[in-house]
């Protein structure tokens, strides 16, 4: 049985350059989502919501390859939409005022049932506080920028500024702003985290 990789077949979404941005428009996909608030670095409800994306995302990964005809697929990186309810507030030192929402991408072929039953079979093998705010649901991003970051969080300020710049000599600022976590930040080097930082535009 072959294994599916999405982040090679949508490869201009998930695969950016780490010097040149660009301009992409992101398809409606469908995403397990947590909503939350506060600096992830010291909210438990950032970490609850972390591990229950992942657990039942593999959930669904296990029961899709044990179906049938049975497809193999490795579970997509996280992401986040972050945002702050007063705009001036919204910067890597303030972290404490922000908004989130932190999601998986799943497959076309994940159902809401599909959802559900990996749900109760997570919930009865560890029962997680974030899960009765999992949801799963479409996200449309339309037209984006995007460039890929090398190293910590904490440097991510330069490169996005250099996005929002590209922005408003192209068009506007629309929507949240949007990171893909490539990496597993509790195996691999702060500076050699791989994050896709990506803003809407119009």
């Amino acid at each position: 049985m072959s294994k599916v990789d999405f982040k090679k077949e949508l490869k201009h979404l998930y695969q950016p350059s780490a010097q040149e941005i660009s301009v992409v428009d992101v398809p409606a996909m469908s995403f397990l989502m947590i909503d939350g608030a506060g600096d992830p670095n010291g909210t438990p409800a950032y970490t609850e919501a972390v591990s229950a994306l992942f657990a039942v995302s593999y959930a669904l990964k296990f029961r899709v390859k044990k179906g049938e005809p049975g497809l193999d697929y490795g579970v997509m990186p996280l992401e986040g939409l972050w945002w702050a309810e007063d705009i001036t507030t919204f910067n890597l030192s303030e972290r404490r005022d922000w908004q989130w929402t932190m999601m998986i991408r799943q497959p076309d072929f994940i159902t809401p049932d599909l959802v559900e039953a990996a749900m109760a079979q997570t919930r009865a093998k560890k029962p997680l506080n974030a899960l009765s705010r999992l949801r799963f649901e479409p996200f449309t991003e339309g037209k984006a920028a995007q460039l890929l970051h090398v190293g910590p969080f904490s440097e991510e300020g330069p490169k996005i500024r250099r996005i929002h710049d590209f922005i408003v000599q192209h068009g506007k600022l629309s929507g949240k702003h949007h990171e893909i976590y490539l990496s597993d930040i509790t195996k691999a080097a702060p500076e050699k985290w791989r994050t896709i930082l990506r803003q809407p535009m119009t």
